[in-house]
């Protein structure tokens, strides 16, 4: 994760969707004559990174739960939270009431700034309706966003985000509605590609996250797994057990856990931002994740609860501070292992010559700057599949 290759005076040629080749600018004449095609030039300045894969986000949803903010900062717990009707519960009752056009507006302002702040590709999970058709609803959101905004989104089924209050003492049932209602039908109109599930103490065990994912793994939806968050309960073991892309969060993960982490392509996802909003003051071990050999990405687990930030460039920065990584590590955790935890390393997450031509210029001299400017505005340009994307900075809602 530390080695990665720097080129100055470095020139892209982009055919199609696609990088043709990279190389010396001095070369760029030569390639370009192999082409058919007359050669467009675009001069940029500052540093070309592979296009930015936000590789967990929560990104629809009605309003930020501005009371669990105000809670925690007067020391009110998680639990207590939710008591009070906060936590997850306050946005699954947000996004039940709202119309699937005004889930739609939010969503797509949202998504175009996290564009423009370089993240070409973007995971977005369901999981703030708890019920079949509020769960549908916000599939169908992401899917219409994907065809209409300049950007890659990954749907994720995420129905076992908590139990429903109307499940409360019915935890089998609900457990049986996702497996035999919910995700038959997400699958029969493709509305994903993954299945997560949040598998912590007071949320879904272990067997019955295996239940979930293994129901999920049949109608053909790729495994990955809320795992170790705030408690180790075997999550991370669970995850590459599955087969999972990835497991996500990881700060109370285990000894075991890493090491089966680190014998196994299951992406390893830290969030450290949410920790830093939540005012925990632990993260996840990123070092002996890495020094053990696991393949870590980084996310802003974007969600209107926890992590409400918009910004790959703020998190890598978080990855050096927080997380004791290194400048390398936090671009290989956002670009190629960050591809690699939605299942897309072949194509994305790289800048070599076959891959989708996504690409963020950032405005700096030293490539190792887009960790160091803390929360600075930073990018000036966005390609996603070939072509420039409008720089824009939507509001927020």
């Amino acid at each position: 994760m530390a080695e990665v290759e720097v080129l100055h005076d470095a020139a892209i040629l982009i055919e199609g969707n696609r990088i043709a080749w990279v190389g010396p600018r001095s070369d760029v004449s030569q390639a370009g004559a192999q082409r058919d095609a007359p050669v467009t030039v675009v001069e940029v300045t500052g540093v070309i990174f592979p296009g930015f894969i936000d590789c967990h986000t929560h990104a629809v949803f009605g309003g930020p739960r501005l009371d669990d903010h105000e809670r925690r900062a007067l020391g009110v717990d998680y639990k207590a939270i939710a008591a009070a009707g906060g936590g997850i519960l306050q946005s699954v009752r947000d996004v039940r009431s709202r119309s699937e056009a005004e889930l739609e507006a939010l969503t797509r302002a949202r998504l175009a700034t996290l564009l423009a702040h370089g993240a070409t590709t973007i995971e977005v999970k369901s999981g703030y309706g708890l019920e079949l058709e509020a769960e549908l609803k916000q599939l169908r959101v992401i899917k219409r966003v994907a065809g209409v905004l300049p950007v890659t989104l990954i749907p994720t089924f995420l129905g076992a985000h908590e139990v429903p209050p109307e499940y409360r003492n019915q935890r089998a049932a609900y457990v049986q509605l996702v497996c035999e209602e919910m995700i038959p039908a997400v699958a029969r109109e493709g509305l994903a590609l993954c299945c997560d599930v949040f598998c912590e103490p007071g949320v879904f065990n272990p067997a019955e996250s295996r239940q979930i994912l293994m129901a999920a793994q049949r109608h053909g939806l790729a495994a990955k797994l809320h795992a170790d968050e705030l408690e180790g309960s075997g999550g991370a073991e669970l995850a590459v057990e599955l087969g999972a892309l990835s497991a996500d969060h990881l700060a109370g993960v285990s000894d075991a856990g890493v090491r089966a982490l680190a014998a196994a392509p299951t992406v390893a996802v830290l969030l450290p931002a949410t920790m830093l909003f939540l005012g925990k003051r632990t993260q996840a071990p990123a070092r002996q994740l890495i020094e053990a050999g696991a393949a870590v990405a980084l996310a802003t687990d974007y969600n209107p609860g926890t992590s409400p930030t918009m910004s790959l460039p703020l998190v890598m920065t978080l990855g050096v501070s927080q997380l004791g990584m290194r400048h390398a590590e936090v671009v290989t955790a956002v670009t190629i292992n960050a591809a690699a935890a939605l299942g897309l390393a072949a194509d994305r997450g790289q800048i070599s010559a076959g891959c989708v031509a996504d690409l963020v210029v950032v405005g700096i001299e030293d490539w190792r700057e887009v960790a160091y400017w803390m929360g600075t505005d930073i990018v000036s340009a966005v390609w996603t599949a070939g072509s420039a994307c409008p720089p824009r900075k939507p509001r927020l809602s």
